[in-house]
């Protein structure tokens, strides 16, 4: 039985379906990218934002298509699109057969035959406990994968939809992390990538302490692993015993990503952030003094409810200032069920997008100026495959998370394999990437 999977939105819902995944391939299903020959399809949705919401429409939709005219037998969604929206999935596209909250992937399988015996199903475990994981499909090439250390969020940012819709924080326990990190490494992963909805608090709810330097120590003793990469920290959680583990480790990559959202202190406070600007900026500056090669990256929200010019010129400042090292920047998306939808001063569209592309021009020009200031510079590539002519490589340096990040071009003469590390010495720039020599293995 052919079965196609569509996974949408970040990488912890990937997480998710790598394990889903696993479970269909225990019971004998075959996987195809091809809509036309699938006998199941699955959706495992996103929303985020606005426009996450409505990428996941479009699939279901799309997918739907095929249970009408093509070989498709059984439509099953799942993942946070179907935690928010269950009733209206069911009742607006009766082409789903199953629907499946973000808490209950673990039934994917069950879920799956049900629908091909034309049983119409919906199952919504309660947000609290955390699904047992066992077995899972990597879809990242094998050579890095993701670790999930945590589900949900306690936070409650006003603009946020994802408490409602994962739960409240829920930590994996210490040594399940340790045996799913060994097992990814005896499986060939050289990088692993820490995620949750924020990992700076990772361990508060099961040992009374942020937890997550001990994490990493534990981690940086697994023999096969090479790098492992922290996502997701939130500022006020950063903290001395986190930034020891990182400056004592072997494996930690000098890199963080720390979504700060805004600097505005008036506008943190609207947001329910719990940091001021004066504090962001401490944070920033002491990490560059612990860590003086760290790759800081961060996301920012343009266009936030009450948002002004003076505070759009105030974030731009500090932009300038602080020369983040990576940065994505996204629109004010409201979501329906926040506080933040429902304040007054809602910012036009138009002018999001504006300000949106005034801060992505600002950091395009700081890359650029950074990335030349790395020519002549060696670092360790990790090789993520050939491009179009031979001896061209393309692989990612410590400073660059898969997806979001830039990438190194370099030639080499050998042949190297995805996975492989090699030594590179920059010799030119582009406005994110990077080109190279090799010069080792």
């Amino acid at each position: 039985m052919k079965l196609l999977f569509v996974s949408l939105g970040c990488d912890k819902n990937l997480v998710d379906t790598e394990y889903m995944l696993g479970l269909l391939a225990k019971e004998g299903f075959t996987f195809t990218n091809e809509e036309q020959q699938a006998e199941v399809i699955v959706v495992n949705t996103c929303c985020f934002i606005h426009d996450a919401k409505e990428e996941s429409i479009r699939t279901i939709l799309e997918m739907a298509e095929y249970k009408e005219c093509g070989t498709c037998k059984a439509l099953l969604v799942t993942g946070c699109l179907a935690q928010r929206y269950q009733q209206e999935i069911q009742k607006e596209i009766p082409q789903v057969d199953a629907v499946l909250g973000t808490n209950s992937w673990e039934q994917i399988v069950p879920a799956v035959k049900k629908a091909l015996q034309g049983q119409c199903s919906s199952l919504f475990l309660p947000l609290t406990d955390l699904p047992q994981a066992s077995g899972r499909s990597l879809t990242t090439g094998g050579h890095y994968a993701y670790l999930k250390i945590a589900e949900g969020c306690n936070k409650h940012c006003s603009y946020c939809i994802i408490p409602k819709i994962r739960g409240p924080y829920r930590s994996v326990p210490m040594e399940e992390l340790l045996r799913q990190a060994r097992q990814l490494s005896e499986d060939g992963v050289r990088e692993l990538i820490l995620v949750a909805q924020e990992t700076t608090l990772y361990g508060i709810d099961l040992y009374g302490e942020k937890s997550l330097h001990r994490l990493l120590t534990a981690l940086d003793q697994i023999p096969k692993l090479r790098w492992i990469r922290l996502l997701y920290c939130y500022p006020e959680e950063i903290d001395g015993p986190l930034i020891e583990a990182i400056k004592n480790s072997k494996k930690v990559c000098h890199y963080l990503d720390m979504p700060i959202q805004h600097v505005s202190s008036s506008i943190l406070k609207r947001m329910g952030r719990r940091t001021t600007k004066e504090e962001l900026r401490e944070r920033i500056l002491n990490l560059r003094r612990e860590l003086p090669d760290l790759a800081l990256r961060t996301t920012l929200i343009c266009g936030f409810p009450g948002e002004t010019q003076q505070e759009h010129e105030e974030l731009m400042y500090f932009l300038n200032e602080m020369e983040f090292d990576r940065l994505g920047a996204f629109p004010y998306s409201p979501e329906e069920g926040t506080p933040a939808a429902e304040f007054p001063d809602q910012v036009a569209e138009e002018l999001k997008l504006q300000w949106q592309e005034d801060v992505m021009e600002l950091q395009q020009e700081i890359i650029f100026d950074q990335n030349e200031a790395l020519i002549g510079s060696e670092l360790w590539v990790m090789v993520e495959g050939s491009v179009e002519q031979e001896h061209n490589y393309v692989g990612r340096s410590y400073r660059d998370a898969p997806d979001i990040d830039g990438y190194v071009f370099f030639q080499s003469e050998e042949v190297l394999m995805s996975g492989a590390f090699v030594r590179v010495r920059v010799t030119g720039a582009y406005e994110y990437d990077l080109i190279g020599e090799m010069i080792s293995v």
